[in-house]
């Protein structure tokens, strides 16, 4: 589709999420927690929990309590488990919603059974073990007490200890010792939450790329997050299922300027043309997220953009509301669709080619994206576009 004259977008394909959702859920063989946190990966929240429900994703995650109450606000039934908590999380609200909270540690469960005094429904809750993330979660000294205050609460009807889980450190490669060391450790955690009474409906330690490399860490459920995008959580490691990236991000082309041999682009001058070419002007910067350490000097690997099917490579630094492309000669009419980044079908690179330039993952690329950028959905199915 012709990009008008305009602002710069996001634009993504909820029918590429749900397809995602749909072959995550089949190839796992277990439910699976959808991961919307961070605003849905810069994908935007709400719309991709309805898109992945769609696609038969059984539980919704968030990171903090404030994601999972905008989520139940707009409308968002059915499980929903958030795992950051602070001194000041409202486990209370939290309750209230139906949301399953993380626990890590007995000042949480404190907080937990403070904050839900004198209510008559017991709280759901949702144990996280370290086992060798060094992050968050009790460490294993810290277990045999953990669980005797859990199983002492569910007792005595303050909470529900809906689950236990972990998370991995070194999924992505697949190779790594610490992945089946976790593994044994979560199952030795599970062992002992049974011999303390616990008897937890949802184990789950697997992310994406355990999800797709590591069948064993499977669990009762898995939690997807980059992988429901369509995009890969372990580069030339994970099969190849057939994701469908769901962002493309576009912008028009606003000048064409001719340069001469000698001149140089951008601040600092790390890039001097040496030969006679053309270069275009978009109007995006790192001011919406368009990584800075993604432009390169001439003797380096710069991210591109497609335009008219043709990769551009990036010239100069980027700045923080624009950058510049060598068009080679070409000159494209002003009001050309500029295709930062998106599914290969859109005809340019793609969220891991700029992440690759950036020396990031693509994660990070489609999480920071945004700024001034508008957002607008398209349903590939169903023939729909909305903002």
């Amino acid at each position: 589709m012709p990009l008008p004259l305009g602002p710069a977008e996001i634009v993504v394909d909820l029918a590429a999420i749900r397809a995602n959702a749909r072959l995550l859920r089949s190839t796992a063989g277990v439910p699976l927690i959808a991961v919307v946190k961070a605003d849905g990966y810069g994908h935007g929240a709400v719309a991709s929990a309805r898109a992945a429900q769609e696609g038969g994703a059984e539980w919704i995650g968030t990171a903090t309590v404030e994601e999972a109450l905008a989520l139940r606000a707009a409308g968002i039934e059915g499980p929903l488990l958030c795992w950051i908590g602070g001194p000041e999380t409202d486990y209370a609200a939290a309750a209230d919603a139906d949301i399953d909270v993380s626990v890590g540690s007995l000042d949480q469960l404190a907080a937990v059974a403070s904050a839900l005094a004198g209510r008559d429904t017991p709280a759901r809750i949702q144990l996280e073990l370290d086992t060798g993330m060094s992050r968050a979660g009790a460490a294993p000294g810290a277990w045999d007490e953990l669980f005797a205050r859990a199983a002492a609460g569910e007792r005595d009807g303050v909470w529900q200890v809906t689950g236990i889980w972990t998370h991995p450190a070194c999924a992505d490669e697949p190779d790594h010792p610490a992945n089946a060391r976790q593994e044994r450790s979560f199952r030795d955690g599970i062992a002992l939450a049974g011999r303390h009474g616990l008897r937890p409906g949802l184990r789950h330690l697997a992310n994406s790329a355990a999800t797709l490399l590591r069948p064993s860490a499977r669990f009762d459920a898995v939690r997807c997050g980059i992988a429901l995008y369509g995009l890969d959580p372990a580069p030339g490691r994970a099969p190849a299922l057939g994701l469908r990236p769901a962002m493309t991000v576009r912008a028009p082309l606003v000048a064409v300027r001719d340069l001469a041999p000698g001149d140089a682009v951008s601040y600092g001058h790390r890039w001097v043309a040496e030969q006679p070419t053309t270069v275009g002007l978009v109007p995006v910067g790192y001011g919406d997220g368009i990584p800075r350490h993604a432009s390169a000097p001439a003797t380096s690997d710069p991210a591109t953009v497609g335009i008219d099917g043709k990769r551009r490579p990036i010239r100069g630094v980027v700045c923080m509301d624009q950058f510049v492309v060598d068009l080679a000669g070409d000159r494209p009419a002003i009001g050309t669709e500029v295709v930062l980044f998106g599914p290969p079908s859109a005809g340019g690179p793609t969220a891991q080619d700029w992440a690759e330039a950036a020396g990031t993952i693509n994660y990070e690329i489609v999480t920071r994206i945004g700024g001034r950028m508008t957002r607008r959905y398209v349903d590939s199915e169903k023939g729909r576009s909305e903002r």
